[in-house]
């Protein structure tokens, strides 16, 4: 634990102090980096050391730090307005066409966006939308998934760890066995929506089967059951496609998406078809409000993302960036398992309890890894789309360093 002195008020304290001293922190060990500039897939700290971004700030900076055609973009707007009215009140620009272009680049009847702040707040939109369509208040989730740390989102994880301390949650939830066909026939009825990751993320990359999707979608329109995917890790470009669910040949009932569709900017939204999103519009009227959700500057940053991801060569280069990043690791003796989706990997330590002196050794060598939540043995790669393949064989020659060193 990093204890501080109340003292440091005089203006003596260092900014690291003010840090400690001063920010609500989610843990008592952050990596704490004293990052100053940010460009591409290199962070810079106050010394000047140069770090490789290998999972572009988890999974949020998919076209690299700073991009050119989004810094543009934020300027522009910037030069317009910045927040104006309540969303939904007034017809802002940078709403209206990314609205638009959304609906342009997702099948039917995904056209009607409502636009949030983050992916927590997408999953809350998704979860009343679903209830208030359906009138339905039972939900299903799957165990060892992570879809945010609001009351409602927490309530729906498939880790107890994180939600034990703050029960009792919301009320009517039901965790299946992720790929476990036999616990499909839990979904009955009295359920309003089915909530799943196509690839679980903080499980270390856990795919859905995709005779399993097949049968999930089969119980669930037997039912009249809502399909919510939450894209918010593996969407906007992190399989290879733009969103994860294309890869399983069907359309979900509700995407949540958030994290890299702002481009670095904080947004998240939640899409489905007009006739089920208009249902948040009466009985009650303003059925779900957000203050700053879509924000202009956002959603001009997002539309520029966008533009980088579709106008370019990323989506095609995925797979084989991902497939020379297994390739680098595959044979290492301190290696057991890989498993990827694009440019989302879980790799396996044989030996975890070294997994602090791996961390230790990585920012050594200048590049940022990460874990994941629930499965702490399997350490993080998922770096920006942007990474180029000789930028992926220098950051792997300095992790497998690492990995001598500390792993």
């Amino acid at each position: 634990m990093h204890l501080v002195s109340s003292s440091g008020k005089n203006g003596n304290m260092t900014e690291r102090e003010l840090f400690y001293r001063y920010l609500g922190l989610p843990s008592f060990t952050p990596l704490g980096l004293d990052i100053v500039k940010a460009e591409g897939i290199h962070l810079f700290d106050r010394d000047g050391k140069d770090y490789i971004d290998m999972v572009a700030g988890i999974t949020v900076s998919n076209i690299g730090h700073r991009h050119p055609a989004v810094l543009e973009a934020i300027r522009n707007q910037l030069d317009q307005y910045l927040h104006l009215n309540v969303y939904g009140e007034f017809i802002q620009s940078p709403q209206v066409k990314l609205a638009q272009r959304l609906a342009s680049l997702l099948p039917e009847p995904l056209d009607s966006t409502y636009f949030v702040n983050s992916g927590s707040e997408a999953i809350e939109g998704a979860l009343k939308l679903a209830k208030r369509f359906t009138g339905r208040t039972e939900i299903i989730s799957f165990l060892n998934a992570y879809h945010g740390s609001t009351h409602g989102s927490l309530s729906i994880n498939g880790n107890e760890t994180l939600k034990n301390a703050f029960r009792p949650l919301l009320p009517d939830v039901r965790l299946l066995e992720f790929n476990n066909y036999s616990h499909l026939e839990k979904i009955s009825s009295h359920t309003a929506c089915v909530v799943i990751e196509m690839i679980q993320a903080e499980a270390g990359i856990i795919p859905a089967e995709k005779y399993f999707i097949q049968q999930l979608k089969q119980r669930c329109a037997k039912h009249g059951v809502l399909i919510i995917v939450d894209d918010v890790q593996m969407g906007m470009g992190r399989t290879g496609k733009l969103f994860s669910f294309e890869h399983y040949n069907f359309v979900p009932d509700i995407l949540v998406i958030a994290k890299a569709l702002g481009a670095g900017m904080p947004l998240g939204a939640f899409i489905s078809s007009r006739k089920i999103m208009d249902t948040l519009a009466f009985n009650p009227e303003l059925g779900h409000i957000t203050t700053f959700g879509g924000h202009p500057v956002s959603c001009a940053a997002a539309l520029a993302g966008l533009d980088v991801l579709m106008n370019g060569d990323l989506l095609q280069e995925v797979e084989k960036k991902g497939q020379q990043i297994v390739a680098k690791f595959s044979a290492h003796p301190a290696i057991t398992e890989i498993r990827r989706a694009g440019l989302a990997i879980g790799i396996d330590l044989a030996h975890p309890e070294k997994r602090n002196d791996f961390t230790k050794a990585s920012l050594d060598q200048g590049i940022i890894i990460d874990w994941y939540m629930f499965r702490p043995a399997t350490f993080r790669i998922a770096p920006p789309l942007t990474i180029t393949l000789q930028e992926i064989g220098t950051a792997c020659e300095k992790l497998i360093k690492a990995l001598e060193e500390g792993g």
